[in-house]
Parts: structure tokens; sequence; C-alpha cells
């Protein structure tokens, strides 16, 4: 260790000047790539490593059509069906399909009318009618699009007072290839052992997803401004809101640049207030903040030049930063400051040695410390959080690398000067804690106590069941858009319930298909009508299909009463709408077999895509019920739900387990949710047994590693019990505060326990040795833990939840464990003697 510090002072304390050119040239070549610096809230950003259900869900989309689709609500103040109000629509929409991205609009102008009135088949083969088509008759087109199975709660409101646009981008057909071409290799991956070639084939091909995912989400960014832009001149007489996946992705890009550019800025100017009151001196402001901003430019521009983007679980990273630089350089501060005031005479390459040396390993483990903490959530399984996790431990090192080479270098250019004296008010602060654990250690160790048993009730409590419209203002365009959809348009989460043939189909199809008897019976029926004359090829998607039957239909049928039974679920549709719809083409007959071979042979291209398409595959073998769930029922509960729907279908409906399968976004978000409280239970573990262990190299002590290790976890427990007590569940950004909590919260163990072992070393008095503690270590541990606390509460100002939940939780919990380091922590050091017996105050006196 000695020959390493002479290193140091070599190349560092004896150079100061070229230390900080050095700095200064590795700055700017990390600041030339900032510009590179690149945010990413897009759905795939927030979704599970190697999820089986996500590549599932892709394929289902190829097959049925996408979901990322924008949802206009426009509620005129005029009657819907007025000349003037479809005037407007009409302009509207011609104008939204200029937009250079959009691939379609779709309203309640284009979609087909066949009641208004009554239309044939032989009439849909010629035209179909929408309620511009001259024939169409206006009043009676109102009523079928309110009444429709399918129009209703999906183009339409049920009082017929709002319509939906819906708005389908075009399709980024080389971002698509090329992640069909990795999961092809990931999942060949699950089987056997890739090859070098393999492996690197997956990351060249991760590296362009990146990139053009990238330029996909700022194309569909400029898309979204502009389509923001057409609204708002159509804002003057109608009530109009914007939702879905393009449009809150593309908020939530705002929300991180917001929360990234304003906070940071905000917190910088909070830390130089903060420090201009608590230490005067112009240095003592400038040489912490240049620290600070150094570590920031040097980390925006690596993630820069790695292309490594900022998501929303990471978008705090610079606040963090900030703050962990704020608190190494201020533990660096009041060590120099009492050295100073105990040596007014020494010169300032001794004072700052002096002050390197002193605080260089307790530093040093602290951010290891810290960093160990971060890492431990790369054990989750949500790639931000991964992520996250490295970002940290990369930006702790650059912290720690600008704090004892910028901040000594720049401080050897300075004389000494006077010496400062500390505040009252802070050692009045850490008096009072000194005397309370002197005084009442009975009842600090009863409230500790009580704290610990709501703490583990407040667990016990903690779910991540949360709804994804919480994390929004009521104030936001996405909050509003959300809860209009629900109201109007039945539900906005997409669910796809996914129902395959009978594998016992395949096996012999001929013996097997359902009511080919009854077909033959119905083929006799049907030449009395229009289709008397055609032929029936034995290749007829009704007589080789195992769904398109009038038997599997009806069954189709009640899968869908049973979903649309369900309290938390709103619009449904499948090919039980599309049978409701025909049959007004049919003259409300009951359907046959026969005719429905005729029909989906004879309708019109268009109405087959909208009618059958989404909700059947093209062989007939598989049946889509595209399900939308209310995100605004406060009674939701997404992981029972799909286990309600899927055990409904096995245990009641006695489909075979493999028929089943339930996809879509909600299910892909609730797998990001149980797999959040299956992350917070492997980070905790994993952070506790690394510092543990940590804590027993560094103090060279079992006993004294469990008794630091006990605040910390009083610290995480009652952070993570009050969220339990709130009701506040965990979500992508709150389950990093336990680590978190841990990773800062050590901090404090570790300086208070290596300045307590100093002072009890001079008398080998324990209470004596807390006072003096106290009086030194307890000012630098009671200014990071204000400065940090501070700097984390400014990010209740955000408009996205998740983040003012985590600035204040982590506010509570690095102030709780400032508390509990000075109470908790001396309290069992007095109490359990880790260093041996002691000398009793009295005997110290007599010697």
């Amino acid at each position: 260790m000695q020959l390493v510090f002479s290193l140091y002072e070599r190349l560092v304390l004896k150079q100061p000047r070229a230390t900080l050119a050095v700095l200064l040239v590795v700055a700017a070549f990390f600041a030339y790539f900032a510009p590179q610096f690149k945010f990413d809230a897009s759905a795939d950003s927030l979704l599970l490593e190697d999820d089986a259900d996500l590549r599932y869900y892709r394929g289902i989309r190829a097959r049925y059509g996408s979901d990322d689709y924008l949802v206009i609500t426009y509620t005129p103040q005029a009657d819907l069906f007025s000349d003037g109000t479809m005037a407007r629509l009409t302009a509207l929409r011609d104008e939204l399909r200029g937009v250079p991205g959009v691939e379609s609009v779709t309203t309640m102008l284009d979609v087909p009318v066949v009641s208004s009135p009554p239309t044939t088949l032989q009439e849909l083969q010629k035209e179909v009618p929408n309620l511009l088509s001259a024939r169409t008759d206006r009043d009676l087109a109102r009523r079928e699009l309110i009444d429709s199975s399918l129009y209703q709660q999906l183009i339409m409101s049920r009082d017929g007072k709002t319509t939906a646009i819906l708005v389908t981008f075009k399709l980024d057909a080389v971002y698509v290839d090329l992640l069909l071409q990795r999961d092809i290799l990931r999942e060949k991956g699950l089987s056997e052992a890739l090859t070098k070639d393999d492996q690197q084939r997956v990351r060249e091909l991760t590296d362009r997803i990146k990139a053009q995912r990238n330029q996909f989400t700022a194309r569909q960014q400029q898309d979204i401004a502009t389509i923001r832009q057409i609204l708002d001149k159509y804002r003057d007489n109608a009530d109009i809101y914007l939702g879905g996946v393009p449009m809150i992705i593309t908020d939530m890009l705002e929300y991180i640049a917001n929360d990234v550019v304003v906070f940071g800025g905000t917190i910088v100017v909070f830390l130089i207030g903060l420090l201009s009151t608590i230490f005067i001196r112009p240095r003592w402001v400038i040489l912490p903040m240049l620290c600070c901003l150094m570590s920031v430019v040097v980390m925006i521009g690596y993630l820069g030049l790695t292309r490594w983007p900022v998501t929303v679980v990471s978008a705090n990273f610079v606040a963090l930063l900030l703050t962990f630089s704020m608190s190494l350089t201020v533990h660096l501060i009041v060590r120099y400051r009492e050295l100073h005031g105990q040596n007014p005479t020494a010169d300032q390459l001794w004072l700052v040695g002096q002050t390197v040396r002193d605080k260089f390993a307790p530093c040093a483990y602290t951010a290891l410390t810290t960093m160990l903490a971060f890492a431990s959530l790369i054990v989750s399984d949500v790639r931000p959080v991964m992520d996250f996790g490295w970002m940290m431990v990369i930006g702790m090192a650059v912290v720690m690398l600008m704090a004892f080479t910028l901040f000594p270098a720049g401080l050897l250019l300075l004389s000494p000067g006077v010496p400062q004296r500390h505040r009252d008010v802070t050692g009045a602060i850490t008096g009072f804690f000194s005397r309370l654990i002197q005084n009442r250690p009975g009842l600090t160790i009863l409230v500790y106590v009580l704290l610990a048993v709501a703490s583990v009730y407040g667990v016990r409590s903690l779910t991540v069941e949360n709804r994804f419209i919480d994390n929004f203002k009521p104030t936001t365009d996405i909050y509003q858009g959300l809860v209009t959809i629900d109201r109007e348009l039945g539900g906005t989460t997409p669910l796809d319930i996914i129902i395959d043939a009978d594998p016992a189909f395949f096996v012999d199809d001929k013996d097997v298909a359902a009511g080919s008897d009854e077909f033959e019976d119905e083929f006799e029926d049907e030449f009395e009508d229009e289709f008397a004359n055609e032929e029936v090829d034995e290749n007829d998607l009704g007589s080789t299909s195992y769904w398109y039957n009038t038997y599997q239909l009806k069954t189709v049928a009640r899968v869908h009463d049973y979903l649309d039974s369900l309290s938390q679920t709103g619009k449904v549709l499948s090919m039980a709408t599309t049978m409701d719809t025909l049959q007004s083409i049919n003259d409300e007959d009951e359907l046959t077999t026969f005719f429905l071979s005729i029909l989906y042979k004879r309708l019109p291209a268009e109405v087959r895509q909208s009618l059958f398409d989404p909700y059947m595959s093209a062989d007939g073998n598989q049946m889509r019920f595209a399900v939308r769930v209310f995100e605004t029922d406060p009674n939701l509960r997404r992981a029972e739900l799909l286990e309600d729907v899927r055990n409904h279908l096995i245990n009641n409906m006695k489909f075979k387990p493999e028929q089943v399968k339930v996809t879509g976004m909600l299910v892909l978000y609730n797998n990001l949710l149980q797999s959040l409280y299956r992350s917070q239970i492997l980070t905790l573990g994993a952070v506790f047994t690394v510092i543990l262990l940590m804590f027993i190299v560094l103090f060279r002590s079992f006993r004294v590693a469990l008794l630091a290790l006990v605040p910390n976890i009083m610290a995480a427990g009652c952070v993570l019990g009050l969220m339990g007590l709130l009701g506040i569940p965990l979500d992508i950004m709150t389950i990093t505060i336990a680590a978190i909590t841990v990773g800062i919260g050590v901090d404090d163990s570790i300086h208070y326990i290596h300045r307590f072992n100093v002072e009890f070393q001079r008398d080998r008095d324990y209470r004596a040795a807390v006072q003096r503690s106290h009086g030194s270590i307890g000012r630098a541990m009671y200014y990071t833990s204000i400065i940090i606390a501070s700097g984390f509460s400014i990010l209740m100002l955000s408009k996205f939840i998740p983040t003012i939940f985590f600035g204040a939780f982590t506010a509570f919990a690095m102030l709780f464990a400032m508390i509990a380091n000075l109470t908790l922590l001396p309290l069992l050091m007095i109490a359990f003697k880790p260093y041996g017996p002691g000398v009793a105050a009295a005997e110290v006196e007599t010697i």
C-alpha cells in the first residue's frame, strides 16, 4: 500500500498541473462523443431479456398485425354525424394520411357499413359501402356504428358522441428482419451451445437492432410531433386526445430527456447553493462541482462512444453521479478542514497528502461497496435494470478517479489560508444523537425494534401489481388519453388469447374434422339460395380447417362471451364478432358451413382483411381473440386475470393446455412486473452477501462486519416496508431503491467504523470513542446525507411518477441510513464490544 501511495504522490500530488492537463484532455476526448448520447424508451427496452413470451408475441403480431398504432379520440361539440363534423373529420383524416411515416388512417368514414341499408353479398362484390357512399342512409349508419358488435367501442363510443381514429405507422421491415434473425439464433442457443461465429453474429445483430431502432424511433418522434401539430388545428371545436404505444414511447423519451437535462441542471444549481451555505469558501464549491461535472461529462461521452442508450430506469444516472461525487469530495473537505484546524501552520502538500492518506481506504471501500450494490442489479432478468447496474458501476469508478485526482490536484494550486471553524448547528445535531444513545439506549433500541416489526409487516404487503396509468400525472397527455380510451372505447391494454386446433385433428383430419356430416346436410339445403350454382372445392376452408365451420364457431362464440363477461375486459373482437356482422348479410339466418365456405371466397379483399385476417389464421386452424383490458380499473390484477382465463379455458371449456396461449402487451408487462419481485429478492440477497464479505475483509472481524450490516438491513427494510404500508408497488425504478440504499448506506457504516476504530485505539473507551466519532466523522456523514437526500428530493418535480417515488424514497432512505449509523450502529458497538472489553471511563481518568 505504501508503494502505491508513493507512486500516487509522485504522479498526482507532486505534479498537480500535469494531472489537471491530462484530466482535461480525457474530458475533452469524451465530450467529443457526448452528442452521440441517446435515449431509448421503446417497448423493447422495457421487456425481459430472452423472454419466450416476447418471441411468441412477435410471431403473433407478424401473423395478425401489429398493435403499435395511435388512437385518437375525437369528440366534437356538434353532432358527430352532421355535415360540418364529417367534413372536418374528412379533412383531419386526409392531413393525417399525408404524414410521411403513416401507413393508414382508419376512421368511421372508412369502415364498411353493410346494414345502412342492408347489403347483399353480390352488392358487396361491386362496392363496399361506407359512411360517405351515395347509397348510405346516415341515420341507419349511425345506428349500425353504435350498435354493431364490431364497431361499438372500437370506432364508436356507446353514446355515439366520440369516435376513434386509428393511425398505423409503416412497418420497419429491416428492423423486423433483424429481430427475426437474432431470435432464431437465440432459440438455437436454448437447445445447443452457440459457436463463436453464432455468438459474434448475435452481438452484431444486437448492435444493428439498436441502431435501426434508434433511427425508427427518431422518425416516429417526428411523425408524432407532426400529428400533434395537425390535431391542434382541430381542437377549437372538439375534444381530442392521443393514445397508443408509439405516443407513450415518444412522451416517455421526452420525460427521460427532461429528467436528465433539467434535473441534472437543477441539482447542480442546488448543490452549489448548499455547498456555499455549508462551507462558505469558493474553493469548497468550485472543486467539488468540477469533480461532479467532469464525472458526468466523461460518463455521458462514454455512453455516446459505446452507443449505449439511457432508458427510463437509468435516466437518473446523472443525478446519482452528481450526488455520489459530491459525497466523496465532502468527506475529503471535512477531513482536510479538521487537519488544517489541528495543524494551522502545515503546508498545503502535507495537508492534502495526509487528507488523501486518511480517506483513501474508507472512500475506496465505500466506492467499491456502492459499485457492488449496483452490480447486484445484473442478476435481474430486466434488461434496463441490468444496464443501469453496469452504468453505475462504471460511473462510480469515474467518480472515484476524479475525486482522488482532480480534487487534490486543484487544491494543491491553492494556499491553505486560515483554518475554518465548524458550524455549531452541525455539531449540535450529531451531538444530540451522541447524547441520545448515551442517555436513552433502551428507548432507542425499542424504537428500532418497533420499526423492524413494522417493516416486516410492510414488506409482506409489498406487491408489483401497479397500473401503468399510475406512472403518469393526471395532467399529462398519456394519462388523459388512457382514461378517455378506457371510458369511451373499451379499454387500452392489448391482450390476445390464441387457441389452436386440437392436436388430434392433424392425426386424421378426415375422421376428426368436426361437423363433416353436418356439412353434407347443409350442402343440400344451400342450393336454393344465390349460391345454388356454386361448386365446393374439396380444399375449401370450411371443409379443411378445424375452426371455420358452424360447429366450432359456436365454441368460438362461447369463448368470446366468457372473455366479454369479465369485469376487467372491455372490447373483445374475434371471429364471433365477424359472424355477427356477416349474419346481417344473410338476412339474419343462421350461417351454415357451406355458406361460410362460399362467403370466404367471394368477399372483397378489403372486407376479408377487416373481418377475417385479424382473428383467424389463413388455414383456419388458429383463432385469435383480441381483448382490450381496462387499464384504469383499480381492481386490475394482471397475474390473477391471466391465470383465471387460462384455467377457465382448460378446466371449464376443456381445451387442452397446449391449445391455449395468452400473449400481448399485458402478458409482457405482467412478466416484467413478476420478474421485478424475484429480482428484488435476488438483488438484496446478492448485495448483502457481497457486502458482508467486503466488511469481513475490510474490518478483519466477522463480528464487526455483522454489526455494520445491521443498520443497512434496517434502512433497506424500512424503505421497502414503508412502500408496502403505503400501498406503493415495486416498479422498474423503485426496485433499485433498496440496492441504492444499501450501496450508499454502507458508506456511512464504513466511514463511521473506520473513524471509531481510530478513536477507540486512543484510550479503548467505547463511549468516549462514540462521542469523538460523532464530533468528527459524524459531521461528514451529516453533510453528505443532507446533500444526497436533497439532491434526490429534486426528482420529485418530475412528470413521471416512478421518478417521483424514486426520489422521495431514496431521500428518505439516505436520511434513515445516516440516523441508523449514528444511533443503532454505535449502540451495537457499545453493547457487543467487538474490539474487546475496552476500558471503563473511570479507569481512563486515572491513567
